[in-house]
């Protein structure tokens, strides 16, 4: 149980109240709570055994001895108890966007709907719409978000799938009996969204069902589907299905390299293989016999994924360029690019303060930046029309500028840079004046409203807000929420044309939410020579960590260090942000 857990649960209580038709202020000390803990520098096990939970601001008595039962015993009988007061399938409503918890409330009281099935046979009968405050379009809202619902029902976020899969790997990695012992398929492809999570172990025949126990009996485990001595299955408490192989260590680099996948990729290495008189699965290279003359030479013996690959005549391919999208025919060549990797990384430009919506202050993200090893650090808050997210008016601008400028006089060998995330309007224009941009290092724009174009309007949307002047870098460019919402349709070979004719940048918002720029679309990026910003859309120091689904992306559309921007040093980051404008 860590802080990200807590403030979950915290966050849950609080929706869960506001459903019950709670106090207002009860149900939002439980939301702040949630970002207070979200936000927190200091370690929160540590301060719960030295009970110091009370001493953090904003929790007070009574909370604090909740989050310290949660902490000591993985339970919170408050939780348990508000949880016990609704149908389990009424929170699951908030999964639906636009579907908060004053119309769930509505929906559970006038209608009695209590789960997701029984929401779209009402909305299908019509009647919602006499509710007060639906009406027909919220009704079609809702049954097109319980259509997208339906259409992911099993996929998982990155960090969700990755969260649960490096628990049962701990755990069987730290048996004596394992040899080796891998996460692979789309976990370790860095595909955006997770269907289910393949483990491969090598160990001895005679140790297997220890390691298959271990497995099976794992606290994470809510239901044994399979249990055998080569392959175990269980569908994890987080819903996602885990699959446990075991095999020789002899077996071990071509079942890794099979279960890694893709599809794609494995259809053409076979083929390779053929070609040299070889068949290839998951367990080994065979010499295939020829009727009419001798096999061909035999196959080598292969101790890892680099074997594999050198039999083939190709260099190593990095498991995230497996899509069969080009690495063959540069492998064939030995022109793999190094890819990006995290420790590249020298900072980082869209985050936010407590001056808008984020939690943490511009001395606590500073902070935190540093104690990551970073160089520099840039601030985006909101921009004034924004002002559900605590949009900044130009005076509070100013004076963060200000403040920004006394804080870069105290700090040697880092910069903190002054932006903002700015509202590319409707008509693509942005939400401060000139005057207000050139005061700023930088500029990011990005679209919060009116969602609703066509792929012609949004994409002259964007493209007049990429001519202006100041504008720097374009943010999360198709306002996707994975598995919540889709993007606004686009035209990104135009967005991308026209970033790489005014100089501007595009950013990979590295939200596990977004991942926005789509790696598809980033080997195009790097063609036209757009560099590419790494950013973590930050609204907590431990929202800086982002980056590295943002570094999966990156190396998954082929980007080396010198295509990122926050790989560079703060000299040539600041030349870029002159150059750009």
């Amino acid at each position: 149980m860590d802080k990200k857990d807590v403030a979950r649960i915290l966050e849950e209580i609080g929706t869960l109240l506001e459903i019950l038709g709670e106090n207002p202020f009860k149900s939002r000390a439980y939301h702040n709570a949630s970002r207070v803990i979200e936000g927190l520098s200091e370690d929160l096990g540590t301060l719960a055994r030295e009970g110091k939970l009370d001493t953090i601001s904003g929790i007070g008595k009574g909370l604090a001895e909740k989050i310290q039962e949660l902490l000591t015993s993985g339970k919170m009988s408050y939780y348990e108890e508000v949880k016990s007061k609704l149908p389990p399938g009424v929170p699951e409503m908030m999964r639906i966007p636009g579907l908060g918890p004053k119309r769930i409330k509505i929906l559970y009281d006038k209608l009695k709907i209590s789960s997701l099935e029984e929401l779209r046979s009402a909305a299908e009968a019509h009647r919602l719409e006499k509710l007060e405050g639906f009406g027909a379009k919220t009704e079609e809202n809702i049954l097109r978000g319980l259509t997208q619902i339906a259409t992911h029902a099993d996929k998982h976020l990155y960090p969700i799938a990755e969260g649960a899969a490096l628990r049962i790997f701990e755990s069987l990695k730290a048996l004596k009996q394992v040899k080796r012992v891998e996460v692979a398929g789309s976990l370790r492809r860095k595909k955006e969204v997770i269907g289910d999570i393949d483990i491969l172990v090598s160990a001895a025949q005679k140790d297997r069902s220890g390691i298959m126990e271990r497995f099976v009996t794992h606290e994470d485990v809510a239901n044994v589907i399979a249990h055998g001595e080569t392959k175990s299955s269980a569908l994890l408490k987080e819903g996602i299905n885990c699959d446990v192989r075991i095999v020789t260590e002899a077996e071990f680099p071509f079942a890794l390299n099979y279960f890694t996948g893709s599809k794609d990729h494995n259809v053409e290495m076979r083929s390779r293989a053929r070609d040299r008189g070889w068949s290839l699965n998951e367990y080994a290279f065979t010499a295939i016999k020829e009727k009419s003359s001798r096999s061909k030479k035999r196959p080598p013996p292969c101790h890892d994924e680099e074997d594999i690959y050198k039999a083939l005549g190709l260099s190593y391919v990095p498991p995230e360029l497996r899509e069969n999208l080009g690495e063959f025919q540069a492998a064939e060549k030995g022109k793999i690019p190094k890819l990006l990797e995290e420790k590249d990384l020298k900072g980082t430009f869209h985050c936010h303060t407590s001056e808008s919506d984020g939690v943490n202050t511009l001395q606590e993200m500073t902070d935190a930046a540093r104690k990551r090893g970073w160089k520099y650090l840039g601030i985006a808050d909101h921009s004034k029309v924004a002002a559900y997210a605590g949009g900044l008016s130009v005076e509070r601008l100013r004076k963060q500028i200000k403040a920004i400028g006394k804080l870069n006089d105290t700090l040697k060998d880092f910069r903190v840079f002054a932006g903002s995330e700015v509202d590319i309007l409707a008509d693509g224009s942005l939400d401060f004046p000139d005057s207000v941009l050139a005061s700023l290092d930088y500029v990011v724009v990005s679209i919060h409203s009116k969602f609703k174009m066509t792929e012609a309007e949004a994409t002259k949307r964007i493209i007049k807000a990429l001519t202006h002047r100041y504008v720097t870098i374009l943010g999360h460019p198709t306002g996707r929420l994975l598995l919540e919402r889709e993007g606004y349709p686009v035209n990104l070979p135009e967005v991308i044309k026209a970033a790489a004719d005014h100089g501007k940048s595009i950013e990979i918002n590295a939200h596990p939410l977004r991942l926005d720029l789509d790696w598809r679309f980033l080997r195009l990026a790097k063609e036209k020579r757009v560099h590419i910003c790494i950013n973590p859309d930050a609204h907590t120091t431990a929202g800086l960590d982002d980056c590295r689904y943002g570094v999966g992306v990156a190396r998954k559309g082929w980007l080396t260090a010198k295509d990122v921007v926050n790989a560079w040093n703060t000299k040539e980051v600041e030349k870029f942000f002159r150059t750009s404008r």
